[in-house]
């Protein structure tokens, strides 16, 4: 616990001193940046995409990766829709939305762990049969507009230009970190993500871990679909493509190790912010998309590479080591040479 406590500090702590920075220096080309209803819609912006962040930290710290959850942030937020559009009491059917999120973790979970198969290719099949359910449930994609009763999730306002969708986001951050730093299966999801044999054989439930990780990531996956649909007030067919590059990204750079075992959920919540300030500071910028695109691959890259740093594993070539920083071959001493037994003939002329 206190080693955790120590390297969230370090990590977070290093990544909010990022974030204030590039404020002040965003905020020198703009005024309008370093304003409390730009930072209001910043966090607005990125509640999306913190929401699936944070389960996506969950699943990273087993061991495994989530590359569906776009797809089902698209698939719930359309039965929640279709549901409400068939007669169902709205706050029912945003109810019966996050079961269906959690059963679609369920499955994948269940597949991975007592199917042998890849997260990675269980979820990237999902990823695609998502994308299908959904232009189904949507008859091709159009929109399903939402029942009006149900919008506050993402346009209520709470304080300001405060919006509740920013307020949720924030929440689901404060429980999932609670969850990782100071519950019994927050440390079970930690030691099996360090070294599953050694968890399993320890006495932790690792199978069963392994799956819940996947439970909550769908769960939180159909939050931030019903978010998503109440931003805008209806479902539509595309909604959450392309977000898995966006909500791993925020993970990775809020110091989530894709090799398993570490990561937090404040760190998502400021991986998030740091790209949602990243966008926008462009917009208000007024500088090219395609830069934006280059700026986020970039710093995702600069992320990966810090944690290799941090781990310990990254090296530089020997090219660029220098020939004084080689390490010097040490040649074995020669065996004793052996020692003739007594008795033995000298060799004769």
């Amino acid at each position: 616990m206190k080693k955790l406590s120590a390297t969230l500090r370090r990590q977070e702590i290093g990544l909010f001193g990022v974030i204030i920075v590039l404020t002040l220096i965003f905020s020198l080309f703009n005024s309008h940046f370093l304003t409390s209803q730009n930072g209001a819609f910043i966090l607005q912006s990125v509640a999306v995409i913190g929401i699936m962040a944070i389960g996506e930290v969950f699943v990273l710290i087993a061991g495994e990766i989530d590359l569906s959850v776009g797809s089902v942030l698209g698939l719930t937020s359309a039965m929640g829709a279709w549901l409400m559009s068939q007669g169902v009491d709205p706050w029912l059917a945003v109810v019966l939305t996050l079961v269906f999120g959690c059963v679609i973790g369920l499955i994948q979970g269940s597949i991975i762990v007592y199917g042998k198969v890849s997260s990675f290719i269980v979820t990237l099949g999902t990823l695609s049969v998502g994308r299908g359910l959904t232009e189904i449930v949507t008859g091709g994609g159009l929109p399903i507009s939402l029942s009006p009763s149900v919008l506050v999730i993402g346009q209520g306002v709470v304080w300001g230009y405060l919006r509740w969708s920013a307020v949720i986001f924030v929440l689901v951050c404060i429980l999932g970190q609670f969850v990782l730093s100071r519950s019994v299966f927050g440390s079970r999801v930690t030691a099996v993500g360090d070294n599953v044999e050694a968890a399993r054989l320890g006495g932790i439930p690792a199978g069963r871990t392994r799956v819940l990780v996947f439970v909550i990531s769908g769960c939180l996956a159909a939050v931030a679909g019903l978010v998503y649909a109440t931003q805008s007030g209806y479902a539509e067919g595309n909604a959450g493509n392309g977000n898995e590059l966006f909500v791993i990204a925020a993970v990775v750079i809020g110091g989530a190790s894709l090799a398993g075992g570490r990561g937090s959920a404040v760190g998502a919540l400021l991986g998030a912010i740091l790209l949602g300030a990243l966008q926008n500071a462009f917009v208000l910028l007024h500088l090219s998309p395609f830069l934006q695109q280059l700026s986020i691959g970039v710093v995702i890259i600069a992320a990966a590479l810090f944690d290799q740093v941090r781990q310990g594993s990254f090296a530089l070539p020997r090219w660029l080591r220098g020939r004084n920083s080689r390490a010097s071959v040490v040649t074995p001493d020669p065996p004793d040479a052996p020692v003739p037994a007594s008795g033995s003939s000298a060799s004769t002329s």
